[in-house]
């Protein structure tokens, strides 16, 4: 028996047929059967393109239904999907390629010399391209193959999926996820959060991570629903559209700005059913002001790359602010001490580790990383500090690593420090994530310059042009004598938070 989770997603298909699965404002439009029927061209295209089972398939493109259906197709010829964030830079791009492998990689129609260029440095065999409106040599190719209308069988623990994180040093590593990690979860999810084929989501989130892509549109996919797939989220749009939606997944700041502006009503979401807020935290604040201003109450779940979705607020029953629920079915947690590795009593904060079958298998060529955070037992070590309140239901307390989410994506510090640090007349940096109205964190860099040295913010920022994804920029430089140190010479980054608190207030 084959586990390719395209088969069940494709049952699932057949028995929706005419129904919608993707729409677009445009008026572009895939049915459940167009979408089968178009997974089977760009199927064929891979198979002719030299992609083969178990190789990677790398993806940098803009946000399109085309996008979704390159991935189903990945998952029909037993291929391993690579989404690659859009603002990562050519260097980074460099890395990923060197590091993974892929048989092929599918960029932006603009950014195709460049990527030749890198794909020919780093041994990557074929290039295509993929547009927003279904256009792009990899279009163009899927329409003269001969469509792939087999499914290559799988095992429960052959990849799927490979989503790099980054560390707090060193490169970005490689989260191998499976079919039975992508399946198990999005059917846990669909149960969990009621997801039937009468659901409508409005989908503003990008599809080159974990909330975008595998909770977004695998669940929907398992559950035969439909999906309105919006570039980005715009707050007018979503008000335009929330009375033909029945879900919204977002991150924080599409909750903080829909809760400043006047239009937030019960009226406007009267036909709205579920609020979902995850990749970074949600302040009690918006969601107590969200649910005094329509009723609903935001739910508000707990994931990680590695590991897919693992706590929630219930559906039915109390969804707590300042909390991410409780463990979903199937999914064990335990809060242990950071330095012995013990569970701590109820109500003591600690490290959180998790385990169930979404937890992925390893860090991709990394072995002794994956050692280090994959424990024997099946525990994973999340990295994150949480405690379980008397209620039962989790509250993530603070990072162990100095991460930073700054509008729902991951910045690490020391990527960026390393960054600064080579620009000349600069001795040493800090970066830090300080509270933000609009990004939840907002990257702040605080820099030591040499002596003498007459650096200026604007020039540390220009130096990170082209260097870094923008979403990785800090927002403010500031610039000191030295920084705060304990004893033992290690940088205390607690301090530079006081000290620059109030800064985005």
């Amino acid at each position: 028996m084959s586990h390719n989770l395209f088969e069940t997603f494709a049952r699932r298909m057949h028995e929706r047929g005419d129904a919608d699965f993707i729409t677009t404002r445009e008026g572009r439009r895939y049915s459940h059967a167009d979408a089968l029927v178009a997974s089977a061209s760009l199927a064929g295209a891979l198979v002719e393109l030299g992609v083969a089972p178990g190789d990677r398939v790398a993806v940098q493109v803009d946000k399109s239904p085309e996008a979704i259906l390159l991935y189903l197709a990945t998952l029909r010829v037993g291929a391993v999907y690579l989404p690659l964030n859009t603002g990562y830079t050519g260097d980074e791009i460099r890395y990923f390629l060197s590091d993974a492998e892929p048989a092929l990689f599918v960029c932006r129609p603009a950014a195709v010399e460049e990527s030749r260029n890198i794909a020919a440095e780093t041994g990557c065999p074929a290039v295509q391209t993929l547009g927003t409106a279904a256009d792009g040599s990899l279009m163009e190719t899927a329409a003269a193959a001969t469509p792939r209308e087999t499914v290559e069988p799988r095992e429960e623990n052959d990849l799927a999926a490979i989503l790099y994180t980054s560390g707090t040093t060193g490169r970005s590593k490689g989260a191998m996820l499976t079919h039975r990690n992508l399946g198990s979860n999005a059917a846990t999810l669909m149960e969990a959060w009621h997801f039937s084929e009468n659901d409508r989501l409005i989908h503003a989130l990008p599809i080159f991570h974990t909330h975008g892509l595998f909770v977004a549109c695998n669940v929907t996919l398992m559950a035969g629903a439909s999906m309105l797939f919006l570039p980005k989220f715009d707050a007018d749009v979503i008000f335009e559209e929330m009375p033909r939606g029945t879900v919204l997944m977002g991150v924080p700041t599409f909750y903080t700005r829909l809760v400043a502006d006047s239009r937030l009503t019960p009226e406007v979401t009267a036909r709205m059913r579920l609020f979902v807020s995850g990749s970074a935290p949600l302040t009690a604040e918006t969601h107590q002001a969200f649910e005094e201003k329509t009723g609903h109450a935001i739910l508000e779940r707990y994931g990680m790359t590695e590991t897919n979705m693992n706590i929630s607020n219930p559906y039915d029953g109390a969804r707590r602010a300042g909390t991410v629920g409780q463990p979903l079915p199937g999914v064990e947690i335990r809060i242990t001490d950071r330095e012995t590795g013990d569970v701590v009593p109820a109500g003591e904060i600690g490290m959180l580790q998790v385990r169930g079958p979404n937890v992925f298998i390893g860090y991709w060529r990394m072995p002794e990383k994956t050692r280090e955070e994959l424990l024997e037992d099946g525990f994973f070590i999340t990295g994150d500090l949480a405690l379980v309140d008397e209620h039962g239901y989790v509250q993530i307390v603070g990072r162990d690593k100095d991460l930073v989410i700054s509008g729902g994506f991951n910045v690490y510090p020391k990527e960026v420090e390393q960054v600064i640090d080579e620009l000349e007349g600069v001795v040493e940096s800090a970066v830090i994530g300080l509270p933000h109205p609009d990004f939840g964190e907002g990257v702040t860099a605080v820099v030591v310059p040499k002596a003498g040295a007459e650096l200026t913010e604007g020039e540390v920022l220009e130096h990170l042009q082209g260097r870094l994804a923008r979403y990785k920029q800090p927002k403010r430089v500031f610039f000191v004598d030295g920084l705060p140190r304990n004893t033992m010479g290690k940088v205390q980054k607690n301090e530079l938070r006081k000290r620059f608190d109030t800064t985005y207030r």
